[in-house]
């Protein structure tokens, strides 16, 4: 095993040379893995683990039915983060929403550019196709669907969702999924279902804000464990954090984190599931980017993992198909009434037009290839703004690199606090999410999120080279 290990690393590392130095420039295509096993006298097994490792750096990127190519601006991405230095978890009282609402309301304006959205640029999405499925869908609306479509939901939706679960392999029913307006509502619910008022939750450190904020609202404790840029959470400090503080439940994102991007591995996810399982912790599992993967497959999610019931898997079409239609799912497993019941006694349904148009959307085919043509321009623009980094940001400076989903994270050099350069860039029209935002301790005041999910064009490029030109200044 440690022979052949050395074997793709090395192949790894030849492929990552020839990037670096040029031989091999952006955009153009590996050799398949047919031709390079029969080039370097490997396996097929061999090349597939070398292009992985490469695929996980950033360095290249699988186009569905097509092969690897070259990202864009290789030769100028910026140094990945480093893994986190060890942190004891302690549970902490978080009180985060002033902050986290004072920012977001200054970003909300159209003419500024929006690097510091949480959102992807609706231009990607068929939004006139769906108001079109969803006129022909409300001519045929039975009106006992209003009965029929409170909680658990509309049941073609349900079985739409259930169909692409069990295309995965994972035996997931219709009647095993609630739907909800979006999957914040789903998050919530499950984390209802599993904690009373002073309970601790643990967290990746940093997380999404929102998850603080939910914290927050329902009287609950964080825990922070660090998670490592590329591979998510730690799990060692996991697992001490769980023996220490006797968490109600864990809220994780193990598929292209916000803000990291992390991609937590398979056999990573499958350690989790069951280090919680011998604490009898549930997972909440907040899945809402697994369909912006860049790779030729879709990342099992943790719940793939579950024998017992206590992953509760959440998702959402907001970032895949329609924003602003609010409507995502949650598969609780055991916590299935739980949550049903909350449903009902919180929101009652969700909105039976929207889920109907998407059900008829899906059931009439074009989402895969929707898809598809969004994956691949998030990964292009992914490659661009990597490069604006590499580029326009000082020397020392890092950015992760995702392997899905619409975020960088960057780790600016020196002591620079960015929630002054937030300030100063939303008077020059542009915003960032500071990475503040991003824990309920003093932490990452040196980092920000970036989001690449909109266009990159004449006005993206000089925004960029504006904020380049700040933290050069701050520097």
């Amino acid at each position: 095993m440690g022979e052949s290990l050395k074997r793709y690393e090395a192949l790894a590392h030849d492929l990552a040379e020839s990037i670096r130095c040029g031989v091999l420039r952006a955009g153009e295509k590996l050799p398949s893995v047919r031709e390079a096993s029969a080039r370097r006298g490997v396996s097929a097994s061999t090349v597939f683990q070398a292009y992985y490792l490469l695929e996980a750096q950033g360095l290249i990127r699988a186009r569905d039915r097509s092969g690897y190519y070259v990202v864009h601006g290789t030769a100028t991405m910026p140094p990945e983060p480093e893994p986190p230095v060890h942190i004891d978890p302690d549970s902490n009282v978080v009180d985060v929403s002033s902050q986290v609402f004072e920012m977001l309301e200054s970003i909300r304006q159209r003419e500024v550019v929006p690097f510091g959205s949480a959102f992807p640029d609706p231009a990607l999405f068929p939004m006139a196709k769906l108001g079109q499925v969803m006129a022909s869908t409300i001519r045929q609306l039975d009106p006992w669907q209003a009965v029929d479509d409170l909680s658990p939901g509309n049941a073609q939706l349900r079985r739409q969702i259930a169909l692409r679960y069990q295309v995965d392999g994972m035996a997931v029913t219709p009647d095993d999924i609630v739907i909800t307006n979006g999957a914040l509502e789903a998050l919530n619910l499950c984390l209802g279902a599993v904690t009373r008022p002073g309970d601790t939750v643990i967290v990746e450190s940093p997380t999404f804000y929102a998850a603080l904020q939910s914290l927050e609202r329902l009287g609950l404790r964080a825990i922070e464990v660090p998670a490592h840029p590329r591979e998510g959470i730690d799990l060692a400090a996991l697992a001490r954090a769980l023996a220490q503080h006797q968490p109600a439940a864990c809220w994780l994102m193990t598929s292209f984190q916000n803000p990291l991007g992390s991609l937590m591995p398979e056999p990573k996810k499958r350690e989790l599931v069951a280090l919680l399982a011998r604490h009898g912790v549930p997972l909440i599992e907040d899945d809402v980017y697994a369909e912006l993967y860049f790779g030729a497959n879709r990342p099992a999610p943790a719940k793939a993992f579950d024998t017992q019931g206590l992953v509760m898997h959440c998702g959402s079409f907001s970032k895949s198909l329609a924003p602003g239609y609010r409507v995502g799912w949650a598969v609780p497993g055991r916590f299935f009434r739980a949550v049903a019941r909350h449903k009902l006694s919180t929101s009652l349904s969700t909105s039976m037009p929207a889920q109907a148009a998407i059900a008829a959307y899906l059931e009439r085919g074009g989402y895969d290839r929707h898809l598809r043509a969004l994956r691949h321009e998030l990964s292009v623009r992914q490659g661009q703004m990597m490069a604006a980094v590499g580029a326009r940001f000082p020397a020392g400076a890092r950015a992760t690199r995702p392997a899905g989903g619409y975020f960088l994270w960057v780790e600016l050099p020196g002591e620079i606090d960015t929630r002054m350069l937030h300030r100063q860039a939303l008077a020059a029209g542009i915003s960032i999410a500071p990475g503040p935002m991003f824990s309920s301790h003093p932490r990452f005041l040196n980092c920000l999120r970036l989001n690449y999910g909109h266009a990159w064009d004449m006005r993206a490029e000089a925004a960029f080279a504006r904020l380049g030109g700040l933290i050069h200044a701050m520097c």
